[in-house]
């Protein structure tokens, strides 16, 4: 990072979950943080446990699909802590069922968060980022990118955001802007929870039946995201850029 670059982040979907724990860790390694949800409550409550700390923090309630409303809130970033220079496009939502059960409006509103809101969140940081002649976009896909049954909507959108990540570090590289993505495996969080619930199993054992699957036996945590999130955001990654990290306990893609 230049020794004029702000050290700013805003992360949205943060009001719980992996968003939360990728919030948090920022704060850690030093950067004021934004943290940006649907969910007013939760973005604020985590930005004062963030501020009681010691760390800088805001909490916003912002649509991610709404043109306006993420103007609005990053220009509201922007005077309360400084240019944001770190975008982690976290933001997400699930709409589940099969083809034939699913409604247009499923459809629409998990493209809308997804891939919407991570054009809408990256176009308006990106100026800032490119002033500052540094930055650091990180863009949250998943391992259903390479489909999942009852999922087309999700995997559709999770593959997109891969594209869009790709076509990014190509366009801003030369500004000093490195763009990647993560695409997390089974993270045990609230949507997994309301996943389980769905399909009528008990929460530990729709886990313990994830972890046999996986290679390492056991199923990923929000800090496990948020510790790579960490890496690709720091001068150390510098030269990666453009790529999709599967964090899922073992070999994808």
């Amino acid at each position: 990072m230049t020794e004029s670059a702000s050290r700013v982040a805003i992360v949205t979907g943060a009001g719980r979950g992996i968003g939360a724990a990728v919030a948090r860790r920022l704060a850690r390694d030093g950067f004021a943080v934004a943290l940006l949800d649907l969910d007013e409550a939760g973005a604020k409550a985590g930005a004062e446990a963030i501020t009681a700390d010691g760390g800088r923090a805001i909490g916003l309630s912002v649509d991610v699909s709404d043109a306006d409303a993420v103007d609005s809130a990053v220009s509201a970033v922007a005077e309360q802590l400084g240019p944001p220079t770190v975008l982690v496009n976290n933001a997400g939502i699930t709409r589940d069922n099969l083809l034939f059960k699913m409604s247009e409006s499923d459809w629409d509103s998990v493209m809308n968060v997804h891939l919407r809101g991570s054009f809408l969140m990256s176009r308006a940081t990106q100026k800032h980022m490119t002033e500052q002649g540094w930055g650091r976009i990180v863009n949250l896909s998943s391992t259903s990118a390479l489909g999942n049954r009852g999922q087309a909507n999700y995997s559709t959108a999770k593959a997109g955001l891969q594209g869009f990540t790709k076509t990014l570090a190509i366009e801003l590289g030369k500004f000093g802007v490195t763009v990647n993505a993560i695409a997390p495996g089974f993270i045990e969080t609230e949507m997994t929870a309301a996943t389980a619930e769905r399909v009528g199993m008990n929460f530990d054992d729709f886990k313990a039946a994830a972890a046999a699957e996986i290679p390492v036996r056991r199923v990923g945590q929000p800090d496990d995201i948020a510790n790579v999130v960490s890496f690709l955001v720091g001068d150390e990654s510098s030269f990666v850029s453009g790529q999709v990290v599967y964090v899922a306990g073992g070999p994808k893609a």
